[in-house]
């Protein structure tokens, strides 16, 4: 059984920052992929940002240029580095992972609030 946890979210002020992190149980290399979700508080969800087990990584035009995702490996978690965070990135952001013919596995989400 897959398991994420995310972890770091909280109240910054608008220009700060925060790191996200999705711990996996198990390998995370076995995922084709991971992402970084967010659902606003209008519930309109939003892929951010997502890594390919080969390293590739992709951005939402949105949030270009101020988050980076990445991994660590040997701990089975990858983050989301967020910077200049404006309050348009308040949200739940939710990470998944996919596996061929395996399916797909969510977190629980963590909440991120940005104050103007």
């Amino acid at each position: 059984q897959v398991q994420l946890m995310e972890s770091g979210g909280g109240l910054v002020q608008t220009g700060g920052s925060l790191r996200l992190s999705c711990a996996a149980s198990g390998n995370i290399l076995r995922f084709n992929v991971v992402e970084w979700y967010r659902q606003s508080p209008e519930n309109q969800r939003e892929r951010v940002a997502f890594i390919t087990n080969g390293g590739g990584t992709n951005y939402a035009d949105s949030v270009k240029g101020r988050f980076t995702i990445s991994r660590d490996i040997a701990a089975n978690t990858v983050y989301l580095q967020m910077d200049s965070l404006q309050p348009e990135d308040t949200g739940v952001y939710y990470c998944k992972a996919w596996k061929e013919m395996d399916g797909e596995y969510w977190g629980k989400g963590t909440l991120v609030t940005v104050s103007s």
